[in-house]
């Protein structure tokens, strides 16, 4: 295969690609996205801030967090925040860094199938950093700025995965929807724009996810760092920093991934997450949890299971996890706490839940295979199907199942807020919780201001709570 130039007098751009784009990014408003895109990303935002709320006492978020005001400082009120539920200011890089890398160690968030990744992890943080000198934003904008964010980096993903051979982490190209929520709320033109792309695709951590299956740590999927290098992007192209092209934007191979920008809605095709384990592990878990609902199967009932599932989800962690990270990189344990416990929380991939005897029993008895037929639908689609052996000696199947919580089998917006509210409310209190998510839903209201609960937002949590 010929290896392309990517000269800048070579023939490598695609001028109406990112023409296309920055119409899109910079100059579309808030009042012309469709109405349900809107109202979807109030769920995608309202489900990232749980996530990132409980998140926030973990090891990994305490760290971050206190790294980004020792190393991301800053104390102008243009190019500094508050950080989120923590209320310390560093730079907007470093708050977006820092919220960024504590939501993506707590895997909940959501995530997009074609990209193998996930966007809100990385643009809800920059839209919050970025609101912060924005005390006019209005809540469509606030909302039309994250589906910018979402449309963007989903489509430099699916463009990067298919122009390269290794599998990145999604700081690899969410740095790009990061620079483009950041051009438009910054009100950057269309040059700086295009130098800020080019800047957070080059700097763009093209961390290797493997690496990170294989050895599970609180590096986790990147997005910190891709965070971190949207906002910086942005904020050098405003100063006259100079790093165009993206070739995962304007060169002529990727143009196709670009050309439905603004028809058809990617930030529609979501997947909010049941669970807070790696998504390579839910079809697994939700055969499990048919067949159990159907039969109903108790955890004394089952003798063995049988897990047939792609090639990634059967190089998950295998054994007890000894750590938050593989708890949640483990398909066996996840499929054995749910059948212990019926669900999985916080409680049970942290502390005293790594030590669950009755869950390393369970584990032991689940067996888990690649199959060809779900391999060949990855990414489009998260399969398995499970086999399960009982203590009477009946062999119950499932049939193949998907995921839940994507398009194939989506949560409902109750199932939404009764999530974001499990997982906000410890930490938060109900109160509060319930607080954020009414506001937040209240966001496509036109007269609606981000900054009407940024008290509530940016506040840590009382001690009582």
């Amino acid at each position: 295969m010929a290896v392309p130039s990517y000269r800048r007098e070579g023939p490598v751009v695609s001028s109406d690609t990112f023409t296309r784009l920055a119409d899109f990014a910079l100059r579309r408003p808030a009042s012309v996205f469709p109405q349900p895109v809107l109202e979807q990303a109030r769920y995608l935002l309202l489900d990232t801030l749980g996530i990132a709320i409980a998140a926030g006492p973990m090891e990994a978020g305490r760290i971050a967090r206190d790294a980004a005001v020792l190393l991301y400082g800053s104390n102008d009120p243009q190019y500094s925040a508050r950080m989120l539920f923590d209320g310390r200011r560093a730079s907007i890089a470093g708050a977006a860094y820092a919220v960024a890398t504590q939501t993506d160690n707590l895997d909940g968030h959501d995530g997009y199938s074609p990209t193998k990744g996930h966007i809100g992890v990385a643009v809800v943080p920059a839209l919050a950093a970025l609101a912060e000198a924005r005390p006019d934003l209005s809540g469509p904008e606030a909302l039309a700025s994250l589906v910018v964010g979402y449309e963007v980096a989903g489509r430099a993903g699916i463009a990067l995965h298919a122009t390269v051979s290794d599998y990145h982490t999604s700081g690899a190209w969410n740095a790009l929807g990061v620079a483009a929520v950041a051009a438009r709320l910054r009100r950057l033109d269309e040059t700086q724009l295009r130098e800020a792309l080019g800047i957070a695709e080059y700097h763009g951590p093209r961390s290797q996810m493997m690496r990170e299956i294989a050895t599970p740590t609180m590096l986790h999927d990147g997005s910190g760092l891709g965070a971190l290098v949207g906002l910086s992007a942005a904020v050098l192209a405003e100063r006259g920093f100079t790093g165009a092209p993206a070739i995962t934007v304007e060169a002529p191979d990727v143009a196709a991934h670009w050309q439905d920008l603004g028809v058809f809605w990617q930030s529609l095709h979501q997947y909010v997450k049941p669970y807070p384990i790696c998504r390579w592990a839910h079809a697994a878990i939700d055969a499990v949890r048919q067949l159990c609902l159907a039969r109903n199967l108790g955890p004394s009932d089952i003798a063995n299971i049988q897990v047939n599932s792609f090639h990634y989800a059967a190089t998950l962690f295998g054994g007890m996890p000894d750590t938050t990270s593989k708890a949640q990189y483990s398909l066996r344990f996840a499929v054995a706490t749910f059948i212990l416990h019926g669900r999985i929380g916080l409680e049970h991939i942290s502390g005293a839940g790594l030590a669950d005897a009755a869950v390393a029993d369970m584990l032991n008895r689940i067996t888990v295979t690649e199959t060809e037929r779900h391999s060949a639908r990855f990414p489009a689609g998260r399969w398995a199907d499970v086999v399960i052996t009982t203590t009477d000696g009946r062999v119950l199947a499932s049939g193949d199942v998907h995921a839940r919580g994507g398009p194939e089998a989506p949560m409902s917006q109750q199932d939404v807020e009764a999530k974001y509210m499990e997982f906000a409310a410890p930490v938060l209190g109900s109160d509060r919780a319930a607080a954020i998510r009414d506001a937040v839903l209240s966001l496509d209201d036109r007269d609606s201001r981000f900054s009407d609960f940024s008290t509530l937002l940016y506040d840590p949590p009382k001690a009582s709570s």
